[in-house]
């Protein structure tokens, strides 16, 4: 995919061409069993860590409406000697940096940045290209986790996740063969998968990051760019639903999803359960064991991970 027209908007969160449409009505001629939600992004893209809280929420509590297939996009293959999002004045890597912390500060979802300065992730195919090896030697749901690790690493805890050591690492750490899967995915096959991505992407006309986009059965959905509140996207499948209004399931407990998670910002916890930044620390309090959790905080921001 060529980047040469890509921004970053902190108002639409959206990195891509600008221009993109919020929300546009499409028309796809591919048969489909069921809804499919198409999740377009990339491991190293700073507006999908940033809309992760509400991700999370309308897939846990609207997620028995549709199969969730996370698409890779190619956001850098390589740093060269043009701009890459001149809009934001970023010619060369250490100019992240600084965008970056931005996004973090306005999302709550932290970002440090610090290593696009003195030890630069060169491209983010190398994460992609793990991703689509996990995806295919295992499940979409063990490779969504990975995504969700690789990012931690990345924009939490400042970890160069071009670099081998640090992807196997992060597999390892998910009970997976790290030394396995990164040797597969520096093969051709780890390319190809990737390429095939980059073909759907093409195909379902994304151009930015992170673009959903809901198919229905009927091969009729909606696209919507950019970071959005949960009702916009709780109204986009709505529309591909046929008008039919979707129920929400309960929120999980919070135990369960921690479980799940391993780690969850404060930010997270308020989106999912709707309170407020100052109520985090007593709701924690009264919704799990204290020997089960413990409080840590990064870049100014509280998170919460399992004690085992």
């Amino acid at each position: 995919m060529k980047n040469n027209n890509m921004i970053c908007d902190l108002e639409t969160g959206v990195c891509g061409v600008a221009g993109e449409e919020e929300m546009e009505i499409l028309d796809f001629n591919q048969p489909k069993k069921s809804i499919t939600l198409y999740y377009v992004t990339d491991p190293i893209c700073s507006h999908c860590w940033a809309i992760e809280p509400v991700l999370r929420r309308f897939i846990e509590q609207y997620g028995d409406y549709f199969n969730v297939q996370t698409v890779m996009g190619g956001l850098l293959e390589k740093w060269h000697d043009g701009p890459i999002d001149p809009a934001n004045g970023i010619y060369k890597p250490a100019d992240v940096a600084g965008h970056w912390r931005e996004v973090g500060e306005y999302s709550r979802m932290p970002i440090d940045g610090s290593l696009m300065i003195d030890n630069p992730v060169q491209s983010s195919y190398p994460p992609s290209r793990v991703f689509k090896v996990i995806q295919k030697n295992h499940n979409d749901e063990i490779a969504f986790q990975y995504l969700r690790r690789v990012r931690e690493a990345l924009f939490a805890f400042n970890q160069n996740i071009s670099d081998s050591s640090v992807l196997i690492e992060t597999v390892n750490e998910m009970d997976l063969n790290g030394e396995a899967i990164v040797k597969e995915a520096q093969q051709p096959i780890g390319q190809q998968l990737l390429h095939e991505d980059f073909t759907l992407v093409r195909n379902l006309g994304a151009r930015g990051f992170p673009t959903i986009i809901m198919m229905n059965e009927e091969n009729k959905g909606v696209k919507i760019v950019g970071g959005r509140p949960l009702q916009y996207y709780v109204d986009g499948l709505k529309q591909v639903l046929n008008a039919e209004k979707p129920q929400p399931k309960q929120q999980p407990a919070l135990s369960s999803l921690l479980e799940k998670e391993r780690l969850l910002f404060s930010k997270e916890i308020e989106v999912m359960y709707d309170i407020e930044q100052s109520e985090v620390r007593s709701f924690l309090e009264k919704e799990l064991s204290p020997d089960r959790y413990q409080v840590k905080e990064v870049l100014g921001e509280l998170y919460i991970t399992t004690t085992n």
